[in-house]
């Protein structure tokens, strides 16, 4: 029985000494993206997608359907055929349920674009986060912006910063809490 509790005990120190073993660091991942020389090639490329392509699809579907309710309140409807109608109203329709809710349409345009834009930055973020766990031997690394209480940790920003050769404005925080490490 003695040596049964003497191996449980030796077994729990040793799996405790394993898990306090364990380095766990933190980042805030779309700080990282924010100062990415890429992002601010991004947010002028969606302002010109915003530009010319969303504000010129409003446009094109605003004038659509003026042309079909001008068309539909014509004389012309008279003789026009039923099926040919029925198929100028539905347009209609569907261009005035576009216009109604072209803020929530558009936003979903706009995320999609970001989206895709972004993909490659995150990619390369986050391969470089790897990249440091791995030579600085962290066990764990979180997104700063997840915790709400948090242990003492390490900071990963300005590790990743300078493998992806990018400069940390003396703003940012950098630190637990967002107090900057002495």
């Amino acid at each position: 029985m003695n040596k049964f509790k003497l191996l449980f005990i030796v077994a729990a120190i040793v799996f405790s000494s394993a898990a306090m073993a364990q380095k766990t660091g933190y980042i805030d991942v779309n700080l990282v993206v924010q100062i990415m020389p890429d992002a601010a090639k991004i947010d002028s490329l969606m302002q010109k997608f915003e530009n010319d392509s969303l504000n010129s699809q409003f446009a094109a579907l605003v004038k659509d359907y003026k042309y079909r309710d001008s068309l539909l309140g014509s004389k012309d409807t008279l003789t026009m055929p039923v099926s040919v109608k029925a198929q100028h109203q539905q347009t209609a329709q569907n261009d005035a349920y576009q216009i109604q809710n072209w803020q929530s349409i558009s936003q979903q345009y706009y995320q999609a674009k970001q989206n895709q834009l972004l993909e490659p930055v995150y990619r390369k973020v986050m391969n470089a986060i790897q990249t440091v766990a791995k030579e600085k031997g962290y066990t764990h690394v979180y997104d700063k912006s997840v915790f709400i209480i948090a242990p003492t940790a390490d900071d990963l920003l300005p590790a990743v910063a300078q493998k992806l050769n990018i400069k940390v404005p003396p703003q940012a925080p950098i630190g637990v809490n967002g107090t900057p490490k002495q």
